[in-house]
């Protein structure tokens, strides 16, 4: 595999999709050596096919506000791998979705998804519509909307959608219903159903219960636990809600939440009504963490990120590329131990490179937040079964999932010295599944 000509070539053919490109390198430069000892995968051209999405779907949304004003925004579904079982990835409403945000999460997904070692193939999609401040009508005149476009393109054994930023219950509920209207069939379409028409317990916090039982594996790695450390988290939405609770719940403290107009911070923990609080926090639509601050009387440190507090553990929860190579540097200075991602590529190169220079436990958002779509798949699951588990069964399984992900992780990523690149062996281990079964199944 001749890894500068492939990025040359991606560059070239994709210009300006830098979240993209980044995702495709950090995977590539971790595989390229195992790839190299396994000829078969450059003989069938893997690399090429997988780097090219089976098919990118844009269409334009045309809705009307609650003024009467007719509004447009474009919406995309980017398929990008279903060697291992139907397309599954999240919606985003955001208004900083375009092709290349989109791809650089489908791409991710399909190593994710093939980490959990449950039948998903990876794909990504939304819209650049902004949920911040509309109604509950407008959002469902426009979730309508974007489902008659997209509904010919997804099903149960087809493609799964999820939800992602902007795309909560009140999203999918409106999605799912006109899916429902529009083909008169009820079954697993979109996964983050409301629990009592097919969905599952315990997916709201899945992918941040996910995290911190990674967090928790790595650990053993080197004889410790949660049990008594202190934890920075960035964010403050359902993964930061999930990863706190869980933390919380093994014995750690976490300290951090943040959003885009800062961080908090609280000695003492957040804990008790203080974690329910923070679903209150995300349903005022104001996207600022302030007024935690204000309602418990701590300190909040505006337009920085907590990456700047004294911690054991960093749980970078927000979005892609928060964590930046000085905020890297803070974390080693004041003795951070561990960082695992809860968002999806939260952390830049330049930060991840001096996390495996200095040999610190990082654990990659592929491997460490896929409890959100291990649970989706077990959501699909329970609604082809026609069967709802309990959530201490949905949170079992998780359990099993995580551990078994990590297992693998260490398999491949353990290098000579006997540090674990968990980043190379998420990378390789997710890679064999989908690559071996592209090569079983032809050139398609």
């Amino acid at each position: 595999m001749n890894l500068e000509k492939i990025m040359h070539d991606l560059e070239k053919k994709n210009p300006g999709q830098q979240e993209y490109l980044q995702a495709v390198k950090e995977v590539l430069e971790t595989i390229v050596d195992f790839v190299n000892e396994n000829p078969q995968y450059d003989a069938h051209k893997i690399i090429e096919r997988i780097t090219e999405p089976d098919r990118i779907i844009q269409f334009r949304v045309t809705w009307v506000d609650d003024n009467g004003e007719i509004l447009t925004n474009t919406g995309y579904r980017v398929q990008f791998n279903n060697a291992i079982g139907p397309y599954k990835g999240g919606l985003r409403f955001h208004p900083s979705v375009n092709i290349g945000i989109l791809k650089f999460l489908g791409f991710e997904q399909i190593f994710k998804n093939s980490l959990t070692t449950l039948a998903m193939g990876g794909a990504k999609g939304g819209s650049d519509f902004n949920p911040k401040g509309k109604s509950d009508n407008e959002i469902m005149r426009f979730c309508q909307a974007f489902m008659t476009e997209l509904w010919r393109n997804i099903g149960p054994e087809t493609d799964v959608p999820a939800g992602d930023i902007g795309v909560g219950g009140r999203e999918i509920g409106y999605m799912f219903g006109y899916w429902k209207k529009l083909t008169r069939e009820h079954n697993g379409v979109l996964t983050g159903k409301g629990r009592n028409w097919g969905g599952s317990l315990v997916r709201p916090e899945a992918t941040g219960f996910g995290c911190v039982y990674f967090a928790n594996e790595m650990l053993k790695l080197k004889g410790m636990d949660l049990s008594g450390k202190t934890i920075a988290v960035s964010g403050f939405g359902n993964v930061s809600w999930g990863a706190i609770t869980k933390a919380t719940q093994l014995g750690a403290k976490c300290v951090t939440i943040s959003g885009p107009d800062g961080y908090i911070y609280d000695p003492a923990g957040i804990s008790g009504d203080k974690i329910e609080y923070l679903l209150e926090l995300r349903a005022t639509n104001n996207d600022i963490v302030k007024p935690y601050a204000d309602k418990y009387g701590v300190e909040f440190f505006e337009g920085r990120t907590p990456w700047e507090v004294k911690c054991d553990i960093a749980l970078p929860c927000a979005t892609q590329n928060e964590l930046n190579e000085n905020d890297a540097k803070n974390l080693l200075k004041n003795g951070t131990i561990a960082v695992c991602e809860g968002a999806n590529m939260p952390c830049t190169p330049e930060a991840v490179a001096i996390f495996h220079r200095e040999k610190i436990l990082f654990g990659p958002g592929k491997a460490a937040n896929a409890g959100g779509v291990a649970t989706s798949g077990l959501e699909m699951s329970q609604n082809s079964m026609k069967l709802n588990w309990t959530a201490e069964e949905v949170e079992s399984k998780l359990h099993h999932i995580m551990i078994s992900i990590h297992d693998n992780c260490v398999k491949y990523g353990r290098e000579a010295d006997g540090y674990v690149n968990h980043v190379k062996g998420a990378n390789v281990a997710g890679f064999i599944k989908v690559a071996d079964a592209m090569i079983d199944q032809g050139v398609i």
